[in-house]
């Protein structure tokens, strides 16, 4: 089996050093880079399956900046690294198209376990849903094909909200709990972060729906799940 390829861009030469070691250790393939337009440039002549990308960056690019330019060409994805805890932060770091974050300073076992569940959940185990599309009003969600249209427009969406909504839609009419669809998609290791599922159902609100604040598509159980309206 082919070794996944991990790019990391960070302008701090020890934690780089340290990174690249222990996922060459692990089994891993890894390059690195030091700033934002040196990173854009290998991920374009390079096929990567992972970056693991820091918000402050020297020169005209920081993180989300990167992160924003590579959703324009790629669905790699990408776990951020700051060294803010802010809401915020995190926020805008998600907004950006990013599929996981790492406060600094972190162990060496939080950083392999985030990479291992990242790429878990980019190449998931296939599950069989009811039909080959899930189709309500203007939504349709093409399970064969993974794509996902609005009013005939594909949207898209980052490997991890693709999850959430193909999860939602296998299961259409029925609540998720919270602790369950973070399962499913993030892994067991996540059940309690609730503020990642809730970021993600913002973001996929602001693509699929036309009123985010009342939306019809992807529905809300009061303190325990979501569910995706029936098909009609």
């Amino acid at each position: 089996m082919k070794r996944k390829s991990i790019l990391i861009v960070d302008d701090e030469p020890r934690l780089l050093r340290l990174v690249k070691v222990n996922l060459l250790a692990s089994g891993y393939e890894a390059d690195t880079a030091t700033d934002g337009k040196t990173a854009l440039e290998m991920l374009e002549s390079t096929s990567y399956d992972l970056l693991i990308l820091d918000i402050m960056l020297p020169g005209q690019f920081n993180g989300f900046e990167v992160c924003k330019r590579i959703r324009e060409f790629s669905d790699i994805p990408v776990i951020m690294l700051t060294g803010k805890a802010r809401e915020q932060d995190r926020v805008r770091g998600f907004d950006a198209g990013a599929d996981d974050y790492i406060t600094k300073p972190f162990s060496v076992e939080e950083l392999l376990l985030r990479v291992k569940a990242v790429l878990r959940r980019t190449h998931p185990s296939e599950e069989f849903p009811r039909g080959p599309a899930y189709k309500v009003d203007d939504l349709v969600i093409n399970f064969a094909q993974r794509r996902v249209f609005v009013r005939g427009r594909e949207v898209g969406l980052t490997a991890t909200e693709y999850q959430v909504l193909y999860h939602l839609g296998c299961h259409a009419g029925k609540v998720i709990t919270h602790e369950d669809l973070l399962t499913r998609v993030w892994g067991a290791e996540y059940r309690n972060e609730l503020h990642y599922l809730r970021n993600y159902i913002s973001s996929l609100r602001k693509k699929i729906e036309d009123d985010p604040g009342d939306p019809k598509y992807i529905l809300s159980k009061h303190g325990i799940g979501y569910y995706l309206a029936l098909e009609q």
